[in-house]
C-alpha cells in the first residue's frame, strides 16, 4: 500500500498510509473503532476504492481490480455461511462457482476441513455447530481457494473469552501450516500481541507504529501506542516525558538496589486481580503511576491496608522508554 487515502465526504477515514506486508506473514491492523483499520482492510479486499494511492499485490497494482478478481479472500466476524447448505457445500462453494471439477472440489474441501480440525463434518449444517466450529468452517471456505492473502475482519469478536483464546492459538497454527499471508483486523491488544508477526497500530486514519509484538510493547514510539497497547505510566521529569510499564516498577523496602531510580509516593488505591494486585501511587514529584505485585507468596488480602501509606517505588532507568515530541523531534528520559 502506498499513499493510501479514503475520504467519505469531508471525513478522512484513512489519511495517506504506506504499508508493506511480507509474504507468509501474520500481520495485524490494530486500533480503536474509527481508526481506519477496517477501511484499510476493505480497500485491500476491493470492497472500497481508494480516494488516492494504490494497493499492490505481488508487485502489481490491483487498486481498480474487482474483489472477485483479486487473489484474496475475507473471513468476517459473522461467518456469512449459507444456513441451507451443508458444511461441505459451504466450503466448496467458491470452487463450484469457479467450475473446478467435482472430484477436485471434494479433495480440496476435505483437505481444508482437515486443516481446520473438522474432518468428518462435511455433512452437517451450520446450525448444528458451535460458534468456534462455524468460525473454522468460514476459515476453511476462505483457504480452500488458495488465495495469496487471507483477510480477517475481527473474526473472533463473537466468541466468548475462553473460546476466543483457544481460537487465537489455532489460527496462528493454521496460518503457519498453510503458509498464506494473513492480514488480521482487531481492536484487542492481547489478541494482536499473541498472534502476530508484526502489528500496525492505527489512530485517526494514520499509522502510529509498525513493529513486532515485543518492540511494540517494550518500545512504544508515541504516547498513544504506550497507552493503547497494554497499560503504561506516563511521567514527566525535567521537561522530558517517558513511559514505564507497571510490571517494571517495584515497591522498595529498605535499601534500594544499585542502579535503581527511586521516588516517594502515597498509595492512592489497590485492586486485587487474581494473580496480581494493582497499586495506584501518587508521587511526591508529581504524576501518578501504577505498579503490580505478583501474588506468589499467598493471598494479597492485606493489600487494602496499604491505602494512604507512604511508600518508596523504584525502577531501572533502562526500563523506561522516551516519548518523542514530534513537534521538536526530542525525546525524554528519566
Amino acid at each position: 500500500m502506498a499513499g493510501l487515502t479514503k475520504h467519505y465526504g469531508e471525513v478522512a477515514a484513512v489519511s495517506g498510509i504506506d504499508l508493506e506486508v511480507q509474504q507468509g506473514e501474520f500481520f495485524t491492523l490494530l486500533g480503536p473503532s474509527g481508526s481506519g483499520k477496517t477501511t484499510t482492510l476493505r480497500m485491500i479486499a476491493g470492497f472500497e476504492q481508494p480516494t488516492s494511492g494504490r494497493v499492490e499485490l505481488a508487485g502489481g497494482d490491483v487498486s481498480g481490480v474487482p474483489p472477485y478478481d483479486r487473489a484474496v479472500n475475507t473471513v468476517f466476524q459473522d461467518y456469512a455461511l449459507f444456513p441451507h447448505m451443508t458444511v461441505g457445500e459451504n466450503v466448496a462453494y467458491g470452487l463450484r462457482v469457479a467450475k473446478v471439477p467435482k472430484a477436485e472440489r471434494g479433495r480440496r474441501r476435505d483437505e481444508a476441513l482437515e486443516m481446520v480440525r473438522l474432518p468428518g463434518y462435511a455433512g452437517r449444517k451450520p446450525g448444528e455447530l458451535s460458534g468456534g466450529q462455524r468460525q473454522r468452517v468460514a476459515l476453511a471456505r476462505a483457504i480452500v481457494n488458495r488465495p495469496r492473502v487471507l483477510l480477517l475482519d475481527e473474526p473472533l469478536g463473537a466468541l466468548d473469552l475462553k473460546l476466543r483464546e483457544q481460537m487465537q492459538a489455532e489460527l496462528k497454527t493454521i496460518q503457519g501450516e498453510v503458509g498464506i499471508t494473513f492480514v488480521y483486523v482487531t481492536h484487542d491488544q492481547d489478541e494482536a500481541l499473541t498472534m502476530s508477526d508484526r502489528i500496525a497500530v492505527f489512530n485517526e486514519g494514520l499509522i502510529e507504529q509498525v513493529s513486532t509484538p515485543y518492540d511494540l510493547y517494550e518500545r512504544p514510539e508515541s504516547e498513544f501506542v504506550a497507552d493503547f497497547v497494554g497499560v503504561s505510566n506516563l511521567l514527566e521529569r525535567d521537561g522530558k516525558r517517558f513511559t514505564i510499564r507497571p510490571e517494571k516498577v517495584r515497591l522498595v523496602e529498605g535499601q534500594a538496589p544499585d542502579g535503581v531510580h527511586t521516588e516517594r509516593g502515597r498509595v492512592a488505591g489497590t485492586a486485587y486481580a487474581g494473580m496480581v494486585t494493582r497499586y495506584t501511587v501518587d508521587l511526591e514529584n508529581g504524576g501518578e503511576l501504577q505498579l503490580i505485585r505478583q501474588n506468589t507468596e499467598g493471598p494479597a488480602d492485606g493489600a487494602e491496608s496499604m491505602r494512604g501509606k507512604e511508600i518508596v517505588v523504584g525502577w531501572r532507568p533502562e526500563h523506561t522508554v522516551a516519548i518523542r515530541d514530534r513537534s521538536t523531534n526530542e525525546e525524554g528520559s528519566p
